[in-house]
C-alpha cells in the first residue's frame, strides 16, 4: 500500500487549517456571525495545529521527529476537541441554565485582567450557547469537533505508522 510522504500530509494539513480559518473569517466578516470566546480559542487551536504542520513540512524530519510532531498534533487536537465539546454542551443547555452573555471580546480584552480573560475564553459565556448556523444538522462547534477528530487521527497515524514504506 502506497502511503503519501509525511511532508505532503503535513502540507495538506496546513492548507486545511488555512481553509478552516478562511471559512471562520467568511462567517465573521461576510455572514456577520460574531465569534464567541470559545470560537476564538478554537481558532487559536487550529492556528497552532497549522503552524505545527507547516513546521513539520518544512523540517521534514524522519523517525522519532515525525512521532514528536504527531504527538503535538494529537495533543492540540484533543485540546481543540475539548473546547468544541464544551461549546456543544453549552449549546445543549436550556436557555435558563446557560451562562450569562457578556460584552464583545474587544471590550473584555480592554477591561479585564488577563487571568480572568483566559478563564472566560476557555469556559465560554452565554454567547457560546447561541447556535448561529447549522449545516447538515451540525452547528459550527460540531463541525470543528469533526475537524479536530480528523487532526487527532492524523496525529495518531504519524505516531504509529511504519517509516520504511514511503518517505
Amino acid at each position: 500500500m502506497l502511503i503519501p510522504k509525511s511532508r505532503h500530509l503535513h502540507l495538506l494539513a496546513f492548507l486545511a487549517v488555512i481553509g478552516l480559518l478562511a471559512t471562520a473569517m467568511f462567517f465573521e466578516h461576510v455572514m456577520m456571525l460574531e465569534p464567541c470566546p470559545l470560537c476564538i480559542t478554537q481558532r487559536i487551536a487550529f492556528l497552532i495545529l497549522g503552524l505545527i504542520s507547516l513546521i513539520a513540512a518544512i523540517h521534514n524530519p524522519t523517525g522519532r521527529g515525525l512521532r514528536v510532531y504527531g504527538g503535538f498534533i494529537l495533543a492540540f487536537a484533543i485540546v481543540g476537541a475539548g473546547l468544541a465539546i464544551r461549546q456543544l454542551y453549552l449549546q445543549g443547555l436550556p436557555p435558563e441554565q446557560a451562562p450569562a452573555c457578556m460584552p464583545g471580546i474587544e471590550y473584555l480584552v480592554d477591561v479585564m485582567p488577563m487571568n480572568e480573560l483566559i478563564s472566560i475564553m476557555f469556559s465560554g459565556t452565554g454567547d457560546c450557547a447561541e447556535v448561529q448556523w447549522r449545516f447538515l444538522g451540525l452547528s459550527i462547534p460540531g463541525w470543528t469537533l469533526v475537524a479536530f477528530i480528523g487532526y487527532g487521527l492524523f496525529g495518531v497515524l504519524e505516531m504509529i505508522r511504519k517509516r520504511d514504506i514511503v518517505q
